[in-house]
């Protein structure tokens, strides 16, 4: 039975690795790891997002900008990335509510669909009334 999430995959076109990591490691800050040598010569890069991956393989002739397959990486300061993204230029695209979290999306420079959410943090508990 499934136990849980090793990684996911997402995909650029082929040649785009330097670009990819200028996007993900670059202004994202997600950090690189090494592939192993069976793997090398497919191309693209992995990356270590806290205790998962996110492997990021080429192919070609895919219409990214047509799919809502996505990934969801959680942050602590949602506004800040937010600020950041659109001095790069990104433009934010609201997403719909959801309970609980705040999230906008944007589209990598691939076309791939990103979603950035942060939970919402209640600022004080309410007293109990005894």
């Amino acid at each position: 039975m499934i136990i849980g999430l090793d990684h996911v995959q997402i995909s650029i076109p082929k040649g785009a690795e330097d670009e990819g990591r200028r996007f993900y490691c670059g202004l994202l800050g997600l950090t690189e790891i090494e592939k192993p040598a069976a793997l090398k010569g497919r191309g693209g890069f992995w990356l270590q997002v806290d205790d998962r991956q996110v492997h990021v393989g080429t192919e070609d002739g895919v219409d990214r900008y047509t799919t809502k397959a996505h990934v969801a990486y959680e942050v602590d300061d949602l506004e800040a990335l937010r600020t950041r993204l659109e001095g790069a230029g990104y433009a934010v695209n609201e997403a719909v509510a959801v309970p609980e979290r705040d999230r906008f999306e944007i589209r990598d420079p691939f076309g791939n669909r990103v979603e950035f959410t942060q939970q919402w943090v209640p600022l004080t508990q309410p007293r109990s009334k005894e």
